[in-house]
């Protein structure tokens, strides 16, 4: 057999804290041959990322690797440590014999310099191109990628570009020098299922056509299946388990993969709640395929039924939202953005509407003129009657009570500087809920419990928190002034599959128990089947198809749907292997 490109043993970072140290990864050892594909999979925090920061020399200056090698054998060489190496001498190996494709392309790209330029700039450093020749090599690159207009976008910033097409631009810059081997951490978490599936083919096809070996980082084992030869297995920073896809997929050893494969909603079958991890790592007897039982299409039938018997909660009609382009001289609007033209729809009350596009086909921008968070150009929104969109801000503010949103990011939706009981409760004491402070204070309290939080959260800040914490609280801060409508915008589009699990169980519990009605935005047509009741698909900011979520799945009529549809990572083993001969045969 031939020697393993990469090979790390016994390999532990850790980090001080608080005059102790946290071991973030502890005695992990793998390997990889050339041209094999390693999938590394686990939850945030499981140590995936620090490994792979490890192998490439750019771990935090406040790491410490206690032990450990990681051994690098390029073909006509002997191993070399890395872990022995200093910055100088890493530089060499870096870029030229390793490349890495980062999770977030938009902070990994220098927003200052033209995206050309810092793809050129590592051809002049390490194959030592002038400047003429290091464009000409970068366009050829931005070919290869499938990036359109490449000589334009050489001279485009970062800022100008769609994510997918950033993810390209971090491919070209880790591919450019024909590296030996790859690291790919999680490049297509955030990204629509359309441009993640582009963009997984891409790295396949480059991959055969240089012959190396990728390491393929992710939270989704669906993606992993489509990707690896092999899969790796982290939790807390340890090796929970390894091997072929068959045997992870068919014979999955330990719980907490188990939990991991089973947690993801699957395009197949609807359940009526999704399993989580804790059903597989805390308890003796790991639960079987009886305790998820789907959803009966009788009672399906009976809830749409009984949902349609009422006035609509919210009627839209004709609904238009423009974004000035191009601007004359003088300032005179000459191109428009139709970010929504012309959409009508019906919300009941206590349903679900699942919204679904690519980015740019104004779903973000639909949910936010419903609320009123961005001036509409025509239409009407009625909301139990009233027109909404004839009421000044002023008439606005009742209704905003009633009309909530949980942002994609909470993070950047939250105040850095209070504390997520003062979050929670200043929508309470603005639209004059509680007789009191105290009063806010026990329903902030409970609201946290409500979402699976603890009432010690209460003074702690938002970087205090991860990010599935986070999501509840902004979960809890929606509710704090008992709405009746709430917009989901893309609220689990960035979480690992295990936390979003249990978010959209409590999303559904939490509808149950309080009559909520939903417009549940997504790209991701697995978790908007399980959520919806209808379903609605956007694309270029018109509704290209809209019906009862079971009926779409089972008979789309359009074939931007089934392009959707086809999207979804594979939920089993037969499917990944068929995209995957699938991709050779487009590539042969």
């Amino acid at each position: 057999m031939a020697s393993p490109l990469l090979k790390v043993e016994n390999l532990s970072i850790a980090f001080p804290k608080d005059g102790a140290v946290n071991t973030v990864v502890q005695n992990l050892s793998f390997s990889i041959n050339p041209g094999q594909t390693l999938g590394i999979v686990g939850e945030s925090g499981s140590g995936k990322s620090m490994t792979s920061l490890a192998i490439m020399g750019l771990l935090p200056v406040s790491a410490q690797v206690p032990d450990g090698t990681i051994d690098l054998q390029l073909p006509d060489q002997t191993a070399t440590n890395l872990l022995a190496l200093k910055q100088s001498q890493l530089r060499q190996y870096r870029g030229k014999s390793m490349g890495m494709i980062f999770q977030e392309p938009m902070s990994s790209l220098n927003p200052v310099h033209r995206c050309g330029k810092q793809v050129a700039e590592v051809l002049r450093l390490h194959k030592g191109m002038n400047k003429a020749e290091a464009r000409e090599e970068t366009i050829r690159w931005f070919q290869q990628v499938e990036l359109p207009r490449p000589e334009k976008i050489f001279d485009q910033y970062p800022h100008q570009l769609s994510g997918g097409q950033k993810q390209r631009v971090m491919i070209a810059m880790a591919m450019c020098c024909q590296p030996k081997l790859l690291i790919a951490d999680e490049p297509t978490t955030a990204l629509d299922v359309t441009v993640q599936r582009n963009i997984l083919a891409l790295i396949r096809r480059l991959q055969a056509e240089q012959g190396m070996a990728v390491i393929f980082i992710s939270h989704d084992l669906g993606v992993i299946a489509e990707m690896a030869d092999e899969v790796l297995v982290m939790y807390a920073g340890k090796k929970v388990e390894q091997g072929s896809i068959s045997q992870i997929f068919s014979e999955p050893k330990e719980p907490y993969t188990k939990g991991l494969l089973a947690c993801r909603p699957n395009l197949n079958q609807r359940l009526q709640r999704l399993p989580v991890l804790e059903d597989f790592t805390k308890t003796d007897e790991p639960p079987t395929l009886e305790n998820f039982p789907p959803i009966d299409p009788k009672s399906h039938q009976l809830r749409q039924e009984t949902l349609r018997s009422k006035p609509p909660l919210l009627k839209v009609e004709g609904l238009s939202t423009w974004f000035p382009k191009e601007t004359s001289w003088y300032g005179k609007v000459t191109e428009w953005v139709k970010a929504v033209d012309e959409v009508s729809t019906d919300i009941y009350p206590g349903e679900t509407l699942g919204l679904v596009g690519e980015s740019g086909s104004g779903k973000t921008t639909l949910g936010r003129s419903i609320l009123r968070l961005v001036p509409i150009r025509q239409g009407s929104i009625a909301y139990e009657g009233t027109r909404l969109d004839e009421l000044n801000e002023a008439q606005m503010r009742p209704f905003r009570k009633d009309l909530q949103i949980i942002f994609q990011d909470p993070f950047s939706s939250l105040n850095p500087r209070m504390t997520i009981g003062q979050a929670i409760q200043e929508p309470m004491t603005i639209h004059g809920l509680g007789a009191n402070e105290k009063e806010r204070k026990e329903r902030v309290i409970a609201l946290l419990e409500k979402v699976q939080l603890l009432p010690e959260h209460y003074d702690r800040f938002p970087h205090q928190f991860s990010g599935g914490q986070r999501q509840r609280i902004g979960i809890a801060r929606a509710l704090a002034v008992e709405p009746r409508l709430i917009v989901c915008d893309e609220s689990v589009s960035a979480l690992d599959v295990s936390v979003q699990a249990s978010i959209l169980n409590l999303l559904k519990e939490l509808q149950q128990e309080m009559g909520l009605t939903y417009l549940f935005i997504s790209h991701d047509l697995s978790v908007v089947r399980f959520m919806s009741d209808r379903i609605m698909v956007m694309q270029n900011g018109q509704v290209v198809e809209q019906g009862d979520a079971e009926d779409l799945y089972a008979n789309p009529a359009q074939a931007y749907t089934r392009e959707l549809l086809e999207a979804v990572p594979p939920a089993t083993l037969e499917e990944a292997r068929t995209r995957r001969e699938a991709t050779r045969s487009v590539m042969q």
